[in-house]
């Protein structure tokens, strides 16, 4: 596990940790009342030490519309432009229905082809708005502009790193120091995973922890909602309150065998 822990924290840094945390990220040190409302017993996140609590948040997207259901992305984890548009949601702490096409052949890619006639990656549906589009810009423009706070209310800046030659380079370099993992359909993987019911995986894939998780679900062609948990992600609070429990990922609900 450790070669693992080494090459997806190289992977963190290559892309300046790049969703690790959301839109408007927004650290708070607390006091008195809201110091003791932290824990799992409220089912809050934050950290609490004595008479103190840390605690993040995103004040920012709580404002912004939120999709009443997950958007569906054809995706592969090798593919930088993939990436791209998963950093973008988690960004924007948005849910992904993911639909695992490695190699942009395997998996979900002929389900895909019949319905669009390409086996191109990414390519977005989102089942709130009745929009599908390919181009992973685009993707990321129409998250922004739907699901996004007004653009006057953030530092531009900040969405940089999924701008142009840089992104494409250092998520290249990602996917080359994980070993190009996910980007074949493992030879293993049953035949009927694609028809299996989607699994749920909470978590923010920089981690070093969620990345071989996340991985292993492409390689293995299992459809698979990822719920997003960047710092600041309101999401945090939801997984608290799930499993009683401090706030860990991954984590993974299989409805399939009830895990």
């Amino acid at each position: 596990q450790l070669p693992s822990l080494i090459t997806g924290g190289l992977a963190l840094a290559v892309r300046l940790a790049t969703g690790v945390f959301t839109l408007g990220w927004t650290p708070r040190l607390l006091t008195g009342d809201d110091a003791a409302a932290v824990g799992v017993e409220s089912g809050t996140y934050g950290f609490r030490l004595g008479p103190v609590a840390f605690r993040d948040t995103s004040p920012l997207l709580a404002e912004a519309v939120r999709p009443e259901e997950p958007l569906v992305l054809y995706e592969y984890e090798g593919s930088p432009f993939c990436r791209k548009v998963r950093e973008a949601a988690l960004l924007l702490d948005l849910p992904l229905a993911l639909r695992p096409c490695p190699g942009a052949r395997a998996g979900f890619a002929s389900e895909l082809q019949e319905r669009t006639g390409r086996m191109t990656v990414p390519f977005l549906v989102d089942p709130n708005t009745g929009t599908e589009m390919f181009e992973s810009d685009d993707i990321v423009e129409y998250m922004l502009s739907t699901y996004g706070p007004p653009r006057a209310a953030y530092d531009p800046k900040a969405l940089w790193p999924l701008r142009g030659g840089f992104q494409v380079a250092t998520a290249t370099l990602a996917t080359l120091l994980r070993g190009l993992a996910g980007s074949q359909r493992q030879p293993n993987a049953r035949p009927d995973n694609e028809a299996m019911q989607p699994l749920q995986l909470w978590g923010y894939e920089p981690s070093p922890f969620v990345r071989p998780v996340r991985e292993k679900l492409c390689a293995l062609c299992l459809p698979h909602t990822l719920v997003p948990t960047a710092r600041g992600s309101a999401n945090r609070d939801a997984l608290v309150r799930k499993t009683g429990v401090q706030f860990q990922v991954p984590y993974l609900v299989d409805p399939n065998t009830g895990v």
